[in-house]
């Protein structure tokens, strides 16, 4: 698959390696739902990812397949106040207690989830989120789903993968802007953060 970059040139994406299966310890295991707000999500958004309402049933599949095995989910909001300096680059999107800050309704968190607010494109990045997944839910293998791909869901994935999660990401479970930018996600997790990419979230099965 090659995509163009500049006229006249292409650049050839590396073969992702996808495995059919993963099975992970449901009792290492935890989900974290990257910025799935209404923002990024829902046409009257500000930054909307065309492809991101795509996944909202695959992920909702993901996340009732992980409350029957009793593990834990986490979600990452991306918030933002006046004056951010994000919104240098980006159009303004997710400021606090804005509706498109919003997780979105079909995804809406149970009152055990945990939501921790980010400032930046990392979910790690001055939140709790590690020493939840750490030393409150002792886990290791982290699924990971959610939008941007190659933005928040790729440096959130960087960062678990440096500090040794097992890092497990399906296709269909993220979304991005372009194609280019959803093959450089999945080819980064399987090749640079020895993560597993899969399909589908189907292809993840939890065993005890």
């Amino acid at each position: 698959m090659s995509f163009n970059y500049v006229p006249g040139q292409t650049v050839t994406v590396p073969e992702i390696e996808y495995k059919q299966t993963v099975k992970l310890a449901a009792g290492k295991t935890a989900v974290v739902v990257v910025d799935m707000q209404n923002d990024f999500v829902k046409p009257d958004g500000t930054l909307v990812v065309e492809s991101a309402a795509g996944t909202i049933p695959n992920i909702r599949a993901l996340l009732n397949a992980a409350r029957s095995a009793k593990i834990p989910i986490a979600y990452t909001q991306d918030t933002h106040f006046d004056g951010d300096p994000e919104w240098e680059i980006w159009p303004e999107h997710c400021k606090k207690n804005t509706w498109g800050w919003q997780i979105i309704d079909e995804l809406k968190p149970h009152a055990t989830d945990l939501v921790v607010e980010k400032s930046r494109y990392d979910g790690f990045y001055g939140t709790s989120l590690e020493h939840f997944l750490s030393r409150v839910w002792k886990v290791e293998n982290l699924i990971i789903v959610g939008t941007v791909s190659s933005i928040c869901v790729a440096h959130t994935a960087a960062s678990a993968g440096l500090r040794w999660f097992n890092v497990t990401v399906p296709a269909n479970g993220i979304s991005a802007l372009t194609e280019f930018d959803q093959a450089l996600t999945l080819r980064q997790v399987s090749w640079l953060y020895l993560g597993d990419v899969v399909h589908s979230v189907s292809d993840i099965q939890f065993v005890k």
